[in-house]
């Protein structure tokens, strides 16, 4: 008889067994516990072929159809098993812990194998993780304006051996609209919040933790609501660095993409920017005037920026004046300015 878990326990055992989603492939890639392994019982077009008889002839009709398509499958899903589970040990889940986990648990103890079961599957470990973004902890949002380095500090924070919660590392996103450069394709939104739910749970909640300035949005993914209240509710120590070293990191950062590409990105800020900057700017670009395009860029971002800051009602911003572009440096002085802030 399978063990059942809470989705405590069942991250917990997660992390020294294998853990094995049976849910379609669609459903896996939209979103899933980091570490899992997908072997779905059904393929995405069995799956609907199920659901439709569910729907028009009931449960049991569906049982028999579902049976019939995974008959054939049954000594492959073995043989899987045996080789993502090689001690014979391993926690499964479907959707809502029901028939899809509980046919496969039953399947393995037959073979041989030791089964441990989420409750409430893949659903209860949604809510699971979003309650543990309210889980009480001091955050402190690193600010600045775009140019200033903010995740190369959090980086250097990290390497110091502090708490950082990298949103954009997580996004594969940058931000701006030239944040995707550079970067691997984003993951599904359902994902980021799964990985960003595994890193806070492996903080301390007695040590403060570091965060960069964001709005609900990280290029494509969204932040979600319980961690973008208390991001909004927290402290913010604002990197105040002089213009021409943020241009100097830009050209730095993005003069060695395609010019083309660079003129599409520029070309999708044209309202904010305004007609003539946007001329000037692919003006620049052809020119290889990397320097005036980046000053025309910040000119929007600087003034989004500021407008953000105004709206921050009930938060405490703290602004630290810093000469250079040195991530390292500036990091070192950012967590004394703070430490001093606290005492």
């Amino acid at each position: 008889m399978a063990t059942i878990l809470d989705p405590k326990e069942f991250l917990e055992m997660g992390k020294t067994l294998p853990m094995v989603d049976v849910r379609t492939a669609a459903e896996f890639d939209a979103g899933h516990i980091p570490g899992a392994r997908n072997l779905p019982i059904f393929s995405n077009e069995e799956r609907v072929v199920v659901g439709t008889k569910y729907k028009r002839a009931g449960k049991d009709s569906a049982v028999l159809l579902g049976l019939e398509l995974v008959g054939p499958k049954l000594a492959r899903f073995v043989g899987k098993a045996k080789k993502i589970a090689p001690e014979k040990e391993i926690l499964i889940h479907c959707w809502r812990g029901g028939m899809r986990s509980g046919s496969m648990a039953w399947l393995f103890e037959t073979a041989g194998f030791t089964v441990y079961l989420l409750k409430g599957g893949y659903k209860a470990y949604r809510t699971y993780n979003r309650e543990r973004f309210a889980d009480k902890a001091e955050i402190i949002i690193l600010g600045g304006m775009t140019g200033s380095g903010k995740t190369e500090v959090l980086h250097e924070m990290m390497g110091m051996g502090h708490q950082v919660l990298d949103l954009e590392g997580v996004a594969n996103h940058k931000g701006s609209v030239f944040g995707a450069l550079g970067q691997a394709n984003q993951p599904t939104s359902e994902n980021f919040e799964n990985e960003l739910a595994q890193k806070w749970s492996e903080f301390d909640y007695s040590r403060p933790i570091w965060i960069e300035d964001e709005s609900n949005s990280v290029g494509s993914v969204r932040i979600n609501e319980v961690l973008f209240l208390r991001m909004r509710n927290a402290d913010v120590v604002s990197m105040d660095i002089p213009k021409e070293e943020r241009i100097k990191r830009l050209v730095k950062e993005y003069a060695c993409f395609d010019i083309a590409v660079l003129k599409e990105l520029v070309l999708k800020i044209e309202k904010r920017l305004g007609g003539l900057n946007v001329k000037n700017a692919i003006e620049s670009l052809d020119n290889g005037d990397f320097h005036t395009v980046a000053d025309i860029t910040l000119t929007y971002y600087d003034k989004a920026y500021l407008h953000g800051q105004q709206k921050r009602k009930g938060q405490t911003i703290y602004s630290i004046a810093l000469e250079k572009d040195d991530p390292k440096e500036n990091a070192k002085a950012i967590l004394e300015f703070y430490s001093n802030l606290k005492k």
